[in-house]
């Protein structure tokens, strides 16, 4: 059985905090005695998130990740509690709309680009220098299932976690020797807010994907993240894939004259 590194050493960064992943994250590595900064763009989601885990366990930061000026000034106005950072969980991210490509919003595939690509890449660089100055640390992505499977409508979401999963298998080869680990994290389907904000607040879209079926949820994914930072420091996770028990392949979709 492996021995697993003391969690009271770790302060985690993390994006996407005010719900689904990123919460549930922050409340595994406070309960295992670590700190964490959380991030994102709802306020009282963040204060709340704050009084139910503590202030010395959890410092909060109102944060747009498209904003690389301000990712910059949250991180260099940590107080010094919060201020060794050796995980980041690039967490932030959205689908948004489920249109044909010839259909879509222009817009949405933007927003998409800016904070599933843009966003991830701000965090990242922002964040590493000090990893490997403080001798080390471990980076984790957020990817999907979506990143290797195309589906109907999924054209540009895809595309930015195809993006997130190549990206970290290069960064892992960018910090060999700088005792950085990297992980993508790759879920299927789950169900988290991630639906409702593709659907724009539509509560009734965003529930059929999960009716009749056992999808995972946001504390299944927190585990998983959890595990993969805290193996023994020489093995690294590079990809991990995850699907609901009730999800699999389908054949291949072959379009037919008649």
């Amino acid at each position: 059985m492996y021995q697993l590194l003391d969690p009271t050493r770790f302060v985690v960064f993390i994006t996407g905090a005010t719900s689904g992943f990123g919460a549930a994250a922050a409340r595994r590595y406070v309960a295992a005695g670590g700190k964490v900064i959380a991030t994102g763009r709802r306020t009282e989601r963040l204060e709340a998130l704050r009084d139910e885990l503590g202030a010395d366990n959890c410092h909060i930061a109102a944060l747009d990740i498209r904003d690389r000026a301000a990712l910059d000034a949250v991180i260099a106005a940590l107080p010094e509690p919060f201020a060794g950072i050796n995980i980041v969980l690039a967490n932030a991210g959205l689908a948004l709309g489920l249109q044909p490509a010839a259909q879509t919003d222009i817009a949405d595939w933007e927003t998409m680009v800016a904070t599933n690509i843009n966003g991830l890449i701000y965090t990242v660089r922002a964040l590493l220098s000090g990893l490997i100055e403080r001798g080390g640390g471990h980076i984790v992505t957020l990817g999907s299932v979506a990143g290797d499977y195309p589906y109907p409508g999924g054209s540009v979401y895809g595309a930015t976690k195809a993006f997130a999963k190549q990206f970290a298998l290069n960064l892992r080869s960018d910090v060999q020797g700088k005792n950085v680990r990297v992980t993508n994290i790759e879920p299927g389907l789950t169900e988290t807010e991630f639906s409702l904000v593709r659907f724009k607040g539509d509560e009734d879209q965003a529930g059929k994907p999960y009716q009749g079926t056992k999808a995972m949820n946001a504390e299944d994914i927190a585990e998983s993240i959890f595990w993969t930072t805290t193996l023994p420091a020489h093995v690294n996770v590079n990809r991990l894939q995850l699907m609901a028990a009730t999800q699999a392949f389908g054949p291949f979709d072959i379009h037919r004259d008649s």
